[in-house]
């Protein structure tokens, strides 16, 4: 196959972005064993087709652990109440340890076989409100005993048979609905979907994953609200207000031996420096007897050695593997609930693909590349599943952000992410450590990014007409009805016994998810309340997939790895398969990469052939 990518160096090179990586300038656009060497666009330091040198993959894939590590850690330790884990943080460390573990393989297979994009994947919060519906049944509930800690004893076999019985019941339910996510992708049917999934139908969808777990969050910032304001102190601080605050690092450089670089370090890690800063205070408090020793007494939990003996419990090394807790177990209730988080998962990741292709410069994803990508979220759904993560895997929206502030877009940099989560999977003591910070610097957590979550779901509504009134009944209607119905349906649950057991508790977990209300609402009334496709929002949203499909041509980017479309298999069969890169493709291939204006031209370009 023959390709050419014109790349071209910025009228002034002198012109870089202040960031941590402007001393490997030299560096730049470097490729092994006479590979593609290339000048990067003028807002990247690295291109997704440049190889950054070992040392900084390893230190901004570690970067990237910790962007994503907020959202990780969140996942188990909200399920850990439903699922009778609360006074037993060290299978609490298990779980966050085995979401390491399980992200590294997804982000992997992503990169290498998927969207092909420097995109990491990690637990969604779009599992947690069919979960948490689930397990709220009466069947899950949890027993009395579970809920105080002086009667449970966590080694028990009593006690490990009711957590490990309800995980099951996740496991079960992620295993099925993630085969549906891989046929929805694979097949091809994503794109037919997206034909009616506008604006109107995912605001409401991704604002109501967050707004429902409004009284988890609260319950535990309520243990003790001055740990829990510090906290939220602390994030608002670093993410908002010193954001643009640079602080001087040293670093070393082939032009220059030693001197100092800036790095937007409170930009970069709000959500982990607030975090350590205010265990920190709640170490102090401990130590200081601040805090009261009392069990039962305002803010206990806030003390730092009430979950102490985790740390000397957990071993060294731990490899997770599939069917740890058990063989699965499968109920209608919870794959229908749980196929609704997945659909919200699906329209979340595509406009994350089409995000993190603009920051990295690459050309939007057509279509076989994104039906590629989605099918490869439900295997790792689907591994998620095996391995008893008790959720899924999707691709993290805070990881395409923190593209556009390390000014790096290689793929090699995302490898070396999911290497690092690998690594720390294994490694028994970190998930130990994240399950023992107290349980109001969780909470104080939580009301920062369910509340950063649900603006990113409204944010949607940009491409929409909102001087429209049609548009402002469908969202507040949508919005509304997805906080009612569930609240009055978990109040009165009888009233909706149709005498089929199974039925009963599908119904019931649907209705009380206020997501699936609230989306599908969006959906239909979107679909049958006249209105034009500019009101809708639809024209702005066809728009991109229009771009993706005119630009196919020029996708060196989202060819499958190791000439595996081109070389190992030639079949014309192959060429029919939705997620394969179309023969048309395979010719000569012209991808700029000039960010300015193609009017005005680059000043230099060279061409540089595969």
């Amino acid at each position: 196959m023959n390709s050419a990518i014109t790349t071209c160096e910025h009228p002034n090179p002198l012109q870089r972005g202040d960031g941590v990586l402007s001393s490997h300038e030299g560096d730049q656009g470097s490729k092994k064993d006479g590979q593609l060497k290339s000048s990067s666009s003028s807002h990247l330091a690295y291109g997704i087709l440049d190889i950054p040198p070992w040392y900084l993959c390893i230190f901004l894939g570690i970067q990237h652990f910790l962007t994503a590590l907020g959202g990780l850690v969140a996942v188990p330790l909200i399920l850990a109440k439903d699922l009778c884990l609360q006074h037993d943080p060290l299978t609490q460390s298990y779980l966050i340890s085995t979401i390491f573990f399980v992200s590294g393989i997804c982000t992997l297979l992503q990169v290498f076989l998927g969207i092909r994009l420097p995109i990491l994947q990690g637990g969604t919060f779009a599992f947690l409100g069919p979960s948490l519906a689930m397990l709220s049944l009466p069947t899950w509930k949890c027993p009395a005993w579970t809920l105080n800690a002086s009667q449970v004893n966590t080694s028990s076999p009593e006690f490990t048979e009711e957590w490990q019985k309800r995980i099951r019941e996740l496991q079960g339910a992620v295993l099925v609905a993630s085969c549906v996510q891989m046929l929805v992708g694979f097949s091809g049917l994503i794109g037919f979907l997206m034909r009616f999934i506008g604006p109107l139908t995912i605001a409401p969808t991704i604002s109501l994953m967050a707004l429902p777990l409004f009284n988890s969050a609260g319950d535990d910032a309520g243990i003790h609200w001055g740990i829990a304001a510090t906290t939220i102190f602390l994030i608002v601080l670093f993410s908002q207000y010193l954001k643009n605050i640079a602080v001087p690092v040293p670093v070393c450089g082939r032009e220059k031996k030693s001197h100092t670089s800036k790095f937007y370090l409170f930009q970069i890690f709000p959500v982990l420096l607030g975090l350590c800063i205010s265990w920190l205070l709640c170490f102090v408090l401990t130590v200081t007897d601040a805090l009261p020793s009392a069990p039962t007494a305002y803010g206990y939990l806030a003390r730092t050695d009430t979950k102490g003996s985790v740390l000397s419990q957990a071993p060294w090394f731990r490899f997770p593997y599939p069917g740890q807790w058990g063989l699965p177990t499968v109920s209608p209730a919870g794959v229908f609930g749980i196929i609704a988080a997945v659909i919200s998962s699906m329209v979340e990741s595509i406009g994350d693909y089409h995000a993190c292709a603009r920051l990295v410069g690459a050309p939007p994803p057509p279509k076989h590349a994104i039906n590629r990508g989605i099918g490869i979220e439900g295997l790792g759904c689907l591994l998620a599943g095996a391995w008893g993560t008790g959720n899924g895997t999707t691709s993290y929206s805070e990881n395409v952000g923190a593209l556009g502030i390390t000014r790096v877009g290689s793929r090699m940099v995302i490898v070396a992410a999911g290497c690092v989560l690998l690594l720390m999977g294994v490694f028994g003591k970190i998930g130990a450590a994240f399950a023992t910070i107290p349980t109001p610097v969780i909470g104080g957590m939580f009301l920062v990014m369910f509340g950063v979550i649900t603006a990113v779901g409204i944010s949607n509504l940009q491409y929409v007409d909102l001087n429209s009134s049609r548009n402002l009944f469908i969202f507040g209607f949508s919005i509304f009805c997805g906080l009612a119905i569930p609240n009055w349906v978990n109040k009165n649950p009888e009233r909706l016994r149709t005498g089929i057991l199974q039925l009963d508790q599908v119904i019931q977990v649907l209705l009380t998810t206020g997501m699936f209300v609230g989306g599908f609402l969006g959906f239909l009334l979107d679909n049958t309340i006249p209105g034009s496709l500019e009101e809708r929002g639809l024209l702005a949203w066809n728009q991109v997939q229009e771009e993706s499909e005119e630009s196919t041509k020029a996708l060196e980017v989202y060819d499958l790895p190791w000439g595996i479309s081109t070389r190992f298999c030639t079949s014309s069969c192959a060429q029919y398969l939705p997620f394969w890169p179309r023969e048309g493709e395979a010719g000569v291939r012209q991808l700029s990469l000039c960010p300015w204006d193609s009017e005005e031209g680059p000043r230099r370009a060279t061409d540089t052939r595969l």
